[in-house]
């Protein structure tokens, strides 16, 4: 099995296949600026209001535990927007997203919240 693909439920699925459906689905939460530097415009404000850049590799994480899937999500979020409130929105969607896509039981969704992104006032 190469390192980019997992096996769960009797199939094998790429891991950027997982990405993707969990980007999409986090992307779509109010308040989330970019799932890790996948939204282009939303990226360059994170870099320029900050300095920083999320990896590629950093921005969605899949790993298979007792046949159930866990991901983690990296994300800048806009200021004004609860962690704690956003978090379980975004865990909610992730989850509803994969289980309809992929059909596969998800043991957590782990969220970063790497940058935050200010207003311009």
């Amino acid at each position: 099995m190469a390192d980019s693909e997992l096996r769960i439920a009797g199939i094998g699925i790429s891991k950027e296949v997982v990405s993707a459906i969990v980007s999409r689905a986090a992307g779509s939460v109010a308040g989330v600026a970019s799932v890790g530097g996948n939204d282009t415009i939303a990226s360059n404000l994170i870099n320029v209001f900050t300095n920083k850049s999320i990896a590629p590799s950093q921005v969605v994480e899949s790993v298979v535990e007792n046949d159930a899937l866990h991901i983690g999500v990296h994300l800048a979020v806009f200021y004004g927007y609860p962690f704690t409130k956003l978090a379980a929105e975004v865990r909610g969607v992730v989850a509803t997203a994969v289980n309809e896509q992929i059909g596969v039981s998800i043991s957590a969704v782990d969220i970063y919240i790497d940058s935050l992104v200010f207003p311009k006032e």
